[in-house]
């Protein structure tokens, strides 16, 4: 077959050509046998490129296209569907990636245009083997999985479910809600957290397409996009739900005291509990390591109290197994433990607290209903709010943790407002106040009496009357300089879920360096993960506020609203195969596989494809011993490749069929 092959170079701004010479670059494609047409142009990927490439595959008739310009991942189905939407086949194109392979890393215009010769030589010598390939089309289960009950799963929950798809929403906690449950105002707006929350958590109570699985975990994942199948496991909370009225006789009864996590240890509950009033489900649940009767065999009270007989102490672990098209990962955050910085005192002062610990001793429904007072029974007279702690830090998490100055000034609001007499200090790296009217709270704040020092705390220690000396540099002064206080609060970072690179290995996704999910793209896909029909939501893929988490998560539904309206999802054809004839059954080619595409067929003794599954990675091929495993006519075949390096290596760029034989 004769190939007609067009080759077009981006310059890309000057992102290409600034360090590519893409005029020497064309001509020299011009050059090369099979090659028609070679054209350069500012931006290949905008309409006038795009239009360019459609106009010469229908005049010239072109047989494959050759685009050098940026990533690959970023616009090659841009030019795929350039191809498709000219009538040639979409597989029958290449792309080059001289942008970051080439441009982006070196300052030398003459070896940098030497390189994108052999790359664009490479890919013309390669582009003759292509072969036209056909999709695969998948049908798609109608509905979604959302991993994570706080006002991040909640928002995404409720977009899909009056959307008319059936969601399933797995919470680990007893109680939807989340980190936002605990809050008593948001900023800037000082609007009352439960009345933000509280609605939107009984409208997905009520809504008939959202089933709550509370108290419960993500066990298993197997499958692919559009057919997920996910086992659940709902934890025993000893009580049965369909009989809980919820009415806490259980509770006033039990002689069990705990330290409450939901008032960060700050008061005492029951052993059998809600974590909060506005709890949803409402349902009690017994806290077995604390229940007398778990622990000692004794007691019972709950059980005979019980009007409803709703206690079962013989309750066990239940799994339920789910069908799902799609999934949303909105697992949130934790709280950095400040009591590793020693020098702060954290856990050895009693008057050292974290910001979220004041935030439910301001708390209305908190351990003290809202009033400021100090474990040790005082209202603090002088408070100092310590910024970053546990970000921006080389010895902690290097990132930004962007609420941290935000909460810390609503905090100092709050006690202002709670302690009108307190004199309330901010010691801070620089402020920032980055979104949509944080700028204006923050002037607000300190119109309010708040003193700000720029100056980052190098110590605390605590004088023989108990007050707190609070050592910092005021690098406005350049001086060292001291504070007596009765209180400090640490405005600690966000930090990643303890088990989310459990979670992350579970549903095949990578996390970041700093162990938060990684999105498929920062800018173009910054709620979508390498694993297609995985999408990620809210701080879970970084630190983030209420309204940027609650606008992830809507993100998120309508990604996954997208693709499940599609009925049916396509996959590329990019696929190894298996030769049944040479496999010998050794199933290391099982044990590689990243994305758990191979299974072993136990009738034949041989390794099989699950076509949806693989992503056309090779790790197999490579490591097959029999030399059974192939991408043969799916994209990487032998020839295809051998071109490639012949091209780059031997610098020829006509393929020389002696040296291209299939293995």
């Amino acid at each position: 077959m004769d190939r007609k092959i067009g080759v077009y170079i981006c310059h890309c701004g000057l992102n290409i050509a600034s360090t590519v010479n893409v005029q020497k670059l064309t001509e020299f494609a011009q050059g090369l046998e099979g090659v028609v047409i070679a054209r350069d142009y500012p931006y290949m990927c905008s309409d006038p490129g795009q239009e360019l490439i459609k106009k010469d595959i229908k005049e010239y008739g072109l047989t494959n296209v050759v685009v050098a310009s940026c990533s690959p991942t970023m616009h090659g189905p841009t030019f795929q569907k350039v191809c498709e939407e000219a009538g040639l086949n979409p597989y029958m194109f290449q792309m080059v990636n001289i942008r970051e392979h080439v441009s982006w890393v070196t300052d030398d215009v003459e070896k940098a245009t030497e390189k994108a010769k052999l790359l664009v030589a490479a890919a013309v010598n390669r582009v003759k083997f292509h072969e036209p390939l056909e999709k695969i089309h998948v049908p798609l289960t109608q509905s979604v999985l959302i991993v994570g009950g706080g006002i991040t799963g909640i928002e995404a929950a409720l977009k899909l479910a009056n959307s008319g798809k059936k969601v399933y929403l797995v919470e680990r906690e007893p109680s939807i809600g989340g980190r936002m449950a605990q809050l008593e105002k948001t900023f800037p707006t000082l609007d009352c957290a439960s009345c933000i929350l509280t609605p939107k958590m009984v409208d997905v109570a009520s809504n008939p397409n959202i089933t709550i699985l509370a108290y419960s975990e993500i066990k298993e994942v197997s499958g692919y996009i559009g057919n997920y199948k996910v086992k659940v496991v709902k934890k025993p909370r000893y009580v049965d739900e369909n009989k809980c009225i919820g009415c806490g006789l259980c509770a006033t009864k039990c002689p069990s005291k705990v330290l409450d996590e939901f008032n960060m240890g700050l008061s005492y509950r029951k052993a059998i509990y809600i974590p909060f009033p506005q709890a949803v489900p409402r349902k009690y649940t017994i806290d077995r390591e604390r229940c007398l009767y778990f622990t000692k065999n004794i007691c019972r009270v709950c059980e005979r109290f019980c009007p409803t007989k709703a206690i079962n102490f013989e309750q066990k672990p239940e799994e339920i197994a789910l069908e799902v098209g799609a999934v949303i990962l909105a697992t949130g955050y934790d709280v950095f433990d400040p009591s590793v910085i020693k020098r702060y005192g954290y856990g050895r002062y009693k008057n050292v607290y974290t910001g979220l610990e004041v935030e439910r001793l301001t708390s209305a429904s908190g351990p003290t209903n809202g009033r400021i007072i100090l474990r040790d029974g005082r209202t603090p007279s002088t408070v100092v709010i310590i910024h970053c702690v546990g970000s921006r830090d080389e010895n902690y998490h290097v990132y930004c943790s962007r609420v941290c100055c935000m909460y810390a000034m609503k905090l100092a609001h709050l006690i202002k407002e709670r302690a009108p007499n307190s004199t309330v200090y901010e010691l801070y790296i620089d402020i920032r106040a980055h979104g949509k009217g944080y700028e204006e709270f923050y002037r607000r704040v300190q119109e309010e009496g708040v003193i700000f020092i720029r100056g980052k705390a190098a110590e605390i220690t605590e004088s023989d009357n108990g007050k707190l000396i609070v050592t910092f540099e005021d690098t406005l002064l350049g001086k060292v300089q001291q504070i007596e206080a009765d209180m400090v609060v640490l405005a600690t970072a966000l930090e990643p879920r303890k088990d989310a690179r459990e979670l992350a290995r579970i549903f095949n996704i990578p996390v970041d360096k700093n162990g938060f999910f990684l999105e498929r793209h920062p800018k173009l896909a910054p709620v979508s993960t390498v694993n297609r029909g995985v999408f990620v939501a809210g701080a879970c893929q970084g630190p983030k506020d209420i309204p940027d988490s609650v606008a992830q998560g809507a993100a998120a539904a309508a990604e996954a609203l997208a693709l499940l309206s599609q009925g049916v999802v396509e996959a590329e054809p990019v696929i190894a195969e298996v030769n049944k004839d040479l496999c010998s059954g050794c199933r290391i080619c099982i044990s590689v596989c990243p994305y758990n595409a191979t299974v072993f067929d136990r009738e034949s003794k041989t390794a099989s494809v699950q076509e949806v599954l693989c992503q056309g990675c090779g790790t197999c091929v490579a490591s097959c011993p029999s030399g059974a495993r192939t991408l043969r006519q799916r994209g990487f075949t032998d020839k295809q490749i051998i071109a490639e390096i012949e091209a780059i290596l031997l610098k020829r760029f006509v393929p020389v069929e002696v040296l291209i034989t299939e293995t």
